[in-house]
C-alpha cells in the first residue's frame, strides 16, 4: 500500500488560493477514480475537485471554510501500489483506530474493563482472553457531539406521555393532526361542547394555556452559530470593502413610469412568453436600453476606479451586471455588450443568466468584468433604496417597486386635471471620487426624460 497526495490544482486566471466551501468525503472513505473530493471557491466560480485515483482517504486539508492555496495538499489517499509518496510508509489502519481511542479519557467502567482485559491475558490463554475483553471496551471512544442524544431528548414528551388519553378524546383527524402539528395534548384540551375538540377548541386553548395564563406570542427557539463561509463570506468581504473604500453618494428621483408600462402592454399583447423567440417583456430591458443610450454623453460612469494606481478606466462597451438572488446569496451575472442588444435579446439574456445564477451553471466569465450594474427587488423593492456600488465599479442603478399614485397631469389645453399615475423611484449610488454630483443628477434627469417618452427608447 501507497499514500497518493492529490494537491489543489492550478485554477487558471491568476488564482492563487481557493476556499474549502464543501467536503464530499471525510477520513476513512473510500473515494473512486473521478469522484468528488470537495467544492472549492475562487474570486471567479466554485469549481468541483475530482479525485484522480482511487482508494481510501486517510488526510483532508482542513474544515469548510479554511483557505488553502494552490499546490499545497488537499487530501492524502491510500492507494493500491507506491502511490507517489514512497518515503513515507503508511501507518496500519489499526494504529489509526488506536490512537483515537487512547487520545479519549475512559470512564471508570472502561478502566476496569481494560484492567479485567491485561489480567485475563496474564493467565495463559493471552490472545484469546484480551481479544474476547477486549471486544466490550470498543464504546470507549466518546460519541460526538452530533452523535450524542441530549437527555431532554430522551424524555417522553406530555403528548407520547398521554397517547392512551388522546385516544379517548373525541376530535376530527383534521383536529387531531393539527394539535400533533402544534404539540398540543388533547387530553389538557376542554371542549366547548357536547364533549368533541373542534378547531374552535384548539384556537381557544393557544390563547389561553393549561393553567388559565395567556399563551406566549412565540415558541422559544435555540441559539444557532452559522459559520460564514462560501459565497455568502465572498459577499460579506466584498461589501466591506465597497463600504470601507468607497464614499458613496445616493441620488433618487421620481419617474412616471404610465406611459412605458402601456408601451410595454402593447408590445407583449397577444404574445405567448417565447414565441419566435421572444420572451414577454419586463421593466428591465427598457430600463437597460436607455442606460445604454445615455453612458456615451456619461462616460465616468460606466467606468472603473483603480484606487492604488489611481487610474479610472472609462469603458467604451457597456457590460451590465445584474443583480440577482440565488439561494447561496447575491450574485452578478454581466450581460456582455448590452448595448447591442434589442429589448427581446436583452429580456432573453437576462432570462438565461438569471436561471444560470441559481442553478449555479454560470460560468466564470458570465460572473465577472461588469462596468455598471443595475439592482432590482421587483415587486418586493421599496419607495427607496442606497444599493452598495459593486467595487471597482463606480456607479448602480436600482429600480424601485411601481405605485400607482394620483397626479396634477396638464392637458393639451394647458389645463390641469387629475390623474391616477404609475409612478416608480429609480435609486443611484456613486462612488464621490470619480462621479460628481451634478454628473449624477443630470444624468438621472435624462434617463427620466427617456423613460417618460419611451418612443425616444426605441428610436434608432
Amino acid at each position: 500500500m501507497g499514500r497518493f497526495t492529490f494537491r489543489l490544482p492550478d485554477i487558471g486566471e491568476g488564482i492563487a488560493e481557493a476556499e474549502i466551501v464543501a467536503w464530499h468525503v471525510k477520513i476513512g472513505d473510500t473515494v473512486e477514480e473521478d469522484g468528488r473530493l470537495a467544492d472549492m471557491m475562487t474570486d471567479k466560480a466554485t469549481v468541483e475537485m475530482e479525485s484522480p485515483v482511487s482508494g481510501v482517504i486517510v488526510e483532508v486539508a482542513g474544515a469548510e471554510g479554511d483557505v488553502i492555496p494552490i499546490g499545497s495538499p488537499l487530501v492524502v489517499i491510500e492507494v493500491e501500489g507506491t502511490g507517489n509518496e514512497v518515503d513515507r510508509a503508511p501507518a496500519p489502519r489499526a494504529e489509526v483506530v488506536e490512537q483515537r481511542i487512547e487520545a479519549e479519557t475512559p470512564d471508570a467502567g472502561d478502566v476496569s474493563r481494560v484492567e479485567g482485559a491485561a489480567a485475563s491475558a496474564s493467565t495463559g490463554s493471552a490472545r484469546a482472553d484480551v481479544e474476547k475483553a477486549a471486544a466490550p471496551a470498543a464504546p470507549v471512544v466518546s460519541p460526538t457531539p452530533a452523535q450524542a442524544e441530549p437527555v431532554e431528548a430522551r424524555t417522553p414528551t406530555p403528548a407520547a406521555k398521554s397517547s392512551s388519553t388522546q385516544a379517548k378524546v373525541m376530535a376530527s383527524p383534521a383536529v387531531r393532526k393539527r394539535a400533533a402539528d402544534l404539540g398540543i395534548d388533547l387530553g389538557e384540551v376542554r371542549p366547548a361542547e357536547d364533549g368533541r375538540l373542534r378547531h374552535s377548541d384548539l384556537d381557544a386553548f393557544l390563547s389561553y394555556n393549561a393553567s388559565g395564563g395567556f399563551q406566549p406570542a412565540g415558541r422559544k427557539g435555540q441559539d444557532e452559530q452559522v459559520r460564514v463561509i462560501g459565497l455568502r463570506r465572498r459577499i460579506a468581504e466584498n461589501m466591506a470593502a465597497s463600504k470601507r473604500q468607497i464614499p458613496h453618494f445616493a441620488y433618487v428621483e421620481e419617474f412616471d413610469v404610465t406611459a412605458l408600462e402601456e408601451a410595454r402592454a402593447q408590445l407583449n399583447a397577444g404574445r405567448a412568453a417565447n414565441v419566435d423567440g421572444r420572451p414577454k417583456l419586463t421593466m428591465l430591458p427598457f430600463l437597460i436600453t436607455a442606460i445604454c443610450k445615455l453612458l456615451p454623453k456619461y462616460p465616468m460612469l460606466n467606468a472603473h476606479y483603480d484606487d492604488e494606481a489611481g487610474v479610472v478606466t472609462r469603458y467604451g462597451s457597456v457590460h451590465l451586471g445584474m443583480a440577482a438572488q440565488t439561494p447561496a446569496g447575491l450574485m452578478v451575472p454581466v450581460i456582455r455588450d448590452a448595448q447591442d442588444r434589442n429589448l427581446w435579446q436583452l429580456a432573453a439574456e437576462i432570462g438565461r443568466l438569471a436561471n444560470a445564477a441559481r442553478d449555479g451553471s454560470a460560468k466564470s466569465s458570465e460572473l465577472s468584468g461588469s462596468t455598471i450594474t443595475v439592482t432590482s427587488l421587483g415587486p418586493m423593492g421599496g419607495v427607496a433604496t442606497t444599493p452598495v456600488i459593486n467595487r471597482p465599479e463606480v456607479a448602480i442603478v436600482g429600480p424601485n417597486r411601481i405605485v400607482e399614485r394620483p397626479m396634477f397631469v396638464k392637458g393639451a389645453d394647458g389645463a390641469e386635471r387629475i390623474e391616477k399615475r404609475k409612478i416608480m423611484n429609480i435609486s443611484m449610488s456613486c462612488d464621490h471620487r470619480v462621479v460628481d454630483g451634478w454628473d449624477a443628477a443630470s444624468f438621472a434627469q435624462d434617463l427620466k426624460k427617456l423613460i417618460e417618452a419611451p418612443a425616444l427608447i426605441l428610436a434608432g
